[in-house]
């Protein structure tokens, strides 16, 4: 059982560390213990190489430390887990607003506490995830939100002197001392609050208007940020920047399986009501959308491409896929081409245009960059139609049947009601490249044959028109001559 008084922690042998040497003890026993990166930073993936060996430097320098990059880097994720390198428990005096440590208290209420009772002053224990406190730097934000100010009701109600330490209303930072203080998005923070940081990072103290009395606090200040460069929101003061001892810059994936593997974790697939099956190929997809999207000479690249699109769009395409099972009274699906294009919302409110881009408009980019995705597995899978600007003898063969069937007049359709997709398996040549070119294990035979036809589509050789429940295929020459 915990201590409850002064006198019983001091028995129990327990010390006073700063916050600072409390993580990096504890990040060194998980050092030293062989715990896998995953295992110190669960949940945070792609980083093991790059961001994290940076953060757990800073944090055995004892740095205070911003992480810079675009939003949807999982920046304020990896600061909310700076807790699992606190001491599950903290002893504190109890009824004091700054976490006062029972063997050196900084608060008067604390000191009090301590000079009236002695050894029988009361200890409660406050749990590790009540020692992290966060705030979203927004232009409103002021001193008295973050330090505290003098509050004059409480002098009031007291009778108390506004010189008295006890009319103080303690700010959210010094409420947190003795944890971990994260500030959200800094350059968002006026250049007049910021300044009131500097004493805080340089310092470690807290003075709140002109009062006479300094608080030292034991706080490690963590924040994140995109890059200056990349935001006419606002920037981080120079002073500022200057003693914020580390700077780690974050990235989105840079490995494909990496990018699956936190779509699959962060996306809600699992549905009650119908088993959706999503194919690896069409996972790939949705991941390449989100490349092709930071590519885009239409998408402004220097306010990034956030992964909650590939997350959101995995769950839109799934709820498609649901909703057509659900109708057809179906337990079980495949997910679809169909279904990716039916989920088009899930980028438009993702991407922030350029001015080429918003002539085009939202949908029209979302559709467009849908395509590329696509395209871009399709050259994956299957031989390219071109190469080098000059047709291939081997992959003209390929799809030379194809082509030729849709030239004589036939069309094929792929709607979001059709589930046999009958219909593309006439397309001649197509069911043996799919056999040829797809494991038949991933039972995404059907997609693939939607993915040969939109990837001959993207390179021009079929003609694609949208439809109220799908899409039609047809020969591109006569899809010319009608629209003259």
């Amino acid at each position: 059982m915990n201590p409850r008084t002064l006198g019983e922690l001091k028995a129990s042998g327990w010390r006073s560390r700063s916050v600072r040497d409390e993580i990096r003890e504890n990040l060194v026993a998980a050092l030293k213990s062989g715990r896998s990166a995953e295992e110190r930073w669960p949940g945070i993936l792609g980083f093991d190489k790059t961001v994290i060996p940076q953060v757990e430097n800073a944090i055995l320098s004892r740095h205070d430390f911003i992480l810079l990059g675009l939003r949807g880097q999982a920046k304020t994720r990896m600061l909310r887990l700076m807790t699992n390198f606190l001491d599950e428990q903290m002893p504190i005096l109890e009824g004091c607003e700054l976490n006062d440590d029972p063997l050196a208290p900084i608060s008067r209420r604390g000191k009090g506490l301590v000079q009236e009772h002695g050894d029988d002053a009361p200890i409660t224990w406050i749990d590790r995830d009540e020692r992290y406190r966060e705030k979203l730097a927004t232009p409103d934000v002021t001193i008295s939100d973050l330090l505290g100010d003098i509050d004059p009701i409480k002098a009031a109600s007291r009778k108390l002197s506004l010189a008295d330490e006890d009319v103080l209303h303690f700010g959210i930072i010094p409420r947190t001392n003795r944890g971990v203080f994260a500030i959200n998005e800094l350059p968002d923070l006026s250049p007049r609050i910021q300044v009131g940081l500097l004493n805080i990072l340089e310092e470690r103290d807290v003075q709140l208007r002109g009062f006479p009395v300094r608080f030292p606090l034991d706080v490690l200040l963590v924040f994140s940020a995109n890059p200056e460069d990349y935001t006419n929101r606002g920037s981080i003061i120079t002073p500022l920047r200057d003693r914020i001892a580390s700077q780690v810059i974050t990235h989105y994936p840079k490995d494909l399986d990496i990018a699956l593997t936190i779509t699959g974790q962060e996306a809600w697939t699992k549905r009650d009501t119908v088993d959706v099956h999503v194919p690896r190929m069409l996972s790939e997809v949705v991941e390449e959308v989100a490349i092709q999207a930071r590519e885009s000479e239409l998408v402004d690249q220097a306010s990034g491409v956030s992964v909650r699109l590939t997350v959101s769009l995995m769950e839109n395409l799934v709820s498609n896929a649901e909703r057509r099972a659900l109708h057809l009274g179906q337990d079980s699906t495949t997910a679809r081409l169909a279904d990716l294009f039916s989920a088009d919302s899930a980028v438009t409110g993702k991407i922030e245009l350029v001015f080429e881009g918003e002539r085009e408009g939202p949908e029209a980019v979302a559709d467009r960059i849908l395509g590329d995705g696509v395209a871009a597995v399709f050259a994956r899978y299957f031989p390219a139609p071109y190469q080098g600007g000059n047709p291939d003898k081997e992959a003209k063969d390929v799809y030379k049947p194809m082509v030729d069937w849709f030239a004589a007049g036939n069309s094929a359709s792929v709607t979001d009601e059709d589930a046999g997709l009958a219909e593309l398996e006439q397309v001649p040549g197509l069911a043996d490249l799919v056999a040829a070119s797809v494991d038949p294990a991933e039972k995404d035979a059907s997609l693939a044959a939607e993915v040969v036809l939109e990837g001959l589509h993207r390179a021009s050789l079929l003609a694609k028109e949208r439809s109220e429940d799908g899409f039609d295929y047809s020969d591109m020459l006569k899809d010319m001559f009608k629209g003259m």
